[in-house]
């Protein structure tokens, strides 16, 4: 027997196909094989959820640009910590080098 899901589920369902679009840049197909069994339905019905939803124009394109701000933001971060990374091998190397130089002179050791 099919079951009936209010518009806020199918709304959902829509959501996170797009979503899932946009972060894998695969086709819609696969992003509703990926989605719909984790959520109860078909493949074929949140396909047609999703096209439905475009057709109306109940879609909202904003993605890519928060997608290309997030894009931007991590690709500071990781520069920083590629940055930290680099300082903190220098330091390791330097503090090594001069550790184990003195050990053997030093007659405290």
């Amino acid at each position: 027997m099919p079951r009936k899901f209010d518009q806020d589920a199918k709304d959902c369902v829509v959501r996170l196909v797009e979503d899932r679009i946009l972060a894998e840049n695969i086709s819609m197909q696969a992003a509703c094989k990926i989605v719909a069994p984790k959520l109860g339905v078909s493949w074929h019905t949140a396909r047609q959820w999703t096209q439905a939803a475009r057709r109306e124009g109940r879609v909202v394109e904003s993605m890519p640009e928060d997608l290309a701000a997030e894009n931007a933001r991590l690709r500071r971060e990781n520069q920083e910590l590629r940055d930290t990374n680099e300082l903190l091998k220098a330091a390791s190397a330097f503090s090594r080098r001069n550790s184990t130089r003195n050990v053997g002179n030093d007659p405290v050791h």
